[in-house]
């Protein structure tokens, strides 16, 4: 009988892992992201993503042509999942990639994949792995985080006792160097077999 609870999945990206070939898009360029912009098109404020930029947060703005489409950012050293009220240490050489909107009227053309791919051939010469989660039931973003080259490593638990734990899944050996592994600690059999 299963005693846990299943809230998300953690993927991960390694440099020299595979990178899927995506087709071209024509006017689609990803450039880093200024204040002013991403506070427009986000509907956060210019403080809050100022905030970001000093805990050494990096966006990144996907463009058609010159029309923004999308946003995501980049972290290099804590990360959250606001949801679960987790906050984790982001190892050296690693980076964590979190909040990416597609705009509405561009959604279901590819640009979520895209800007993933991206973001890595702009931040691979200077960080190994890279890690990023979503929630259980968000099928689009797990459709495109796999179609970007990156592999589900885990999901993200909750025990019957309540504690957030990691339950690795193919390439477990990934999931206990993860942040969220190393953060809450691999499930362990007994965890898993508790009745």
């Amino acid at each position: 009988m299963t005693t846990y609870q299943i809230l998300g999945y953690g993927y991960t990206w390694w440099r020299g892992d595979a990178l899927p070939t995506l087709p071209p898009l024509p006017g689609w360029r990803v450039t880093g992201a200024a204040p002013q912009i991403l506070a427009a098109i986000s509907g956060q404020t210019p403080a809050e993503i100022e905030q970001r930029l000093r805990a050494a947060h990096q966006p990144y703005l996907a463009w058609l042509d010159d029309q923004p489409v999308a946003y995501g950012w980049s972290a290099t050293r804590q990360g959250a999942i606001e949801e679960l009220e987790l906050r984790f240490t982001i190892p050296p050489g690693n980076r964590y990639l979190w909040d990416f909107v597609t705009l509405p009227a561009w959604r279901g053309r590819g640009i979520y994949g895209r800007l993933l791919q991206a973001i890595l051939g702009l931040e691979a010469p200077h960080a190994e792995r890279f890690w990023i989660a979503t929630t259980v039931d968000n099928h689009a973003a797990q459709r495109a985080i796999l179609r970007a080259g990156f592999r589900r490593v885990d999901a993200l638990v909750r025990t019957a006792e309540g504690r957030l734990r990691v339950l690795a899944l193919d390439h477990g050996e990934r999931a206990a160097v993860g942040p969220f592994g190393l953060q809450l600690g691999l499930l362990s059999r007994a965890e898993q077999d508790r009745s």
